[in-house]
């Protein structure tokens, strides 16, 4: 099963979210752009990522930060489907190479225009 998508399915699936994104909020949401259009990650991240021993594979989360916008946080995942996270103190410290987040998130910091991204 291919997980890759022709352009013209892309771009209708992008407007289709464009236009819906503020619909599916609750009223007290809407204009504060707690969904973002998309989020641009650095490659360095996914090459981090995806060289974790045991790595098979990305996982998107969503989640939110104080302000409730909506973010995608990366992590490399293994054969058995499970999560590659960090283990002991870096897991409450912070500081290492097993979770992306940090992106490029538009709006407010959008990239040129594209057939996705008018």
């Amino acid at each position: 099963m291919s997980q890759f998508i022709s352009l013209p399915q892309a771009v209708d699936m992008t407007t289709l979210y464009r236009n819906m994104r503020e619909t599916i909020l609750a009223p007290e949401y809407k204009g504060q752009n707690i969904l973002a259009l998309n989020e641009t990650f650095d490659r360095n991240i996914f090459d981090t990522l995806l060289a974790k021993n045991g790595c098979t594979g990305i996982r998107i989360y969503y989640g939110m930060d104080v302000s409730q916008k909506v973010h995608a946080i990366v992590v490399a995942v293994n054969e058995n489907n499970e999560d590659i996270l960090p283990a002991g103190a870096s897991a409450v410290t912070g500081g290492n190479d097993d979770i992306g987040d940090e992106a490029q998130r538009c709006p407010d910091d959008c990239p040129p225009p594209s057939p996705l991204n008018p």
